[in-house]
């Protein structure tokens, strides 16, 4: 649990009722809250911050309105203080953007649903476990394959979908269907 002056959260979230639950948990818990709803958004949030406010942790969404990734703002925000503790949130979870948020300056990544207890933990966790057990990679199904495939390609266009579809051979309302769809494990 950070420090009392410590407790300053921003929230980069574009759908408003999952902000809204998200800011109240977390102001019930003590925590004093901002939110943005995209990068532009945020970077004015970060310019009109008074000096004295130490903004310490931050939550992400990794897809926000019109196809925008939120990993331009992890990289924002970690150009604007590299201290600050970043934890991406999607529903959209693949290896490739997990790997991406973590070397633009998340210390964690969690795939949704997840509450303010998971996100407390992330922030908690600062360090890695060498401890964590190293299993055999499962096979993986078709399903699973073509989403970290599409998910890859997204992160390498900056989520334009338009270019995704284009480089992955498929109509963009197909792409768009695929990415609406629920994961199945």
């Amino acid at each position: 649990m950070p420090a009392e002056e410590d407790r300053l959260l921003l929230i980069v979230e574009d759908d408003d009722s999952f902000a809204h639950t998200l800011t109240r948990s977390f102001e019930r818990r003590g925590w004093r809250c901002l939110r943005a709803t995209g990068l532009d958004d945020m970077k004015t949030l970060l310019d009109e911050l008074p000096e004295d406010d130490e903004l310490g942790h931050a939550v992400v969404d990794l897809k926000l309105a019109g196809g925008a990734s939120g990993l331009a703002c992890v990289q924002a925000l970690h150009g604007w203080d590299p201290e600050v503790l970043i934890v991406v949130l999607t529903g959209y979870a693949s290896i490739a953007t997990a790997v991406e948020a973590i070397k633009l300056g998340a210390c964690h990544y969690l795939a949704k649903p997840a509450n303010t207890d998971d996100i407390e933990a992330a922030f908690a966790r600062r360090q890695g476990d060498a401890d964590v057990e190293v299993t055999e990679r499962q096979t993986a199904s078709i399903k699973t394959l073509e989403w970290e495939r599409i998910h890859e390609v997204l992160a390498e266009t900056g989520f334009n979908i338009s270019e995704t579809a284009r480089r992955l051979g498929m109509h963009r309302r197909t792409l768009a269907r695929k990415l609406e769809k629920q994961r199945i494990k």
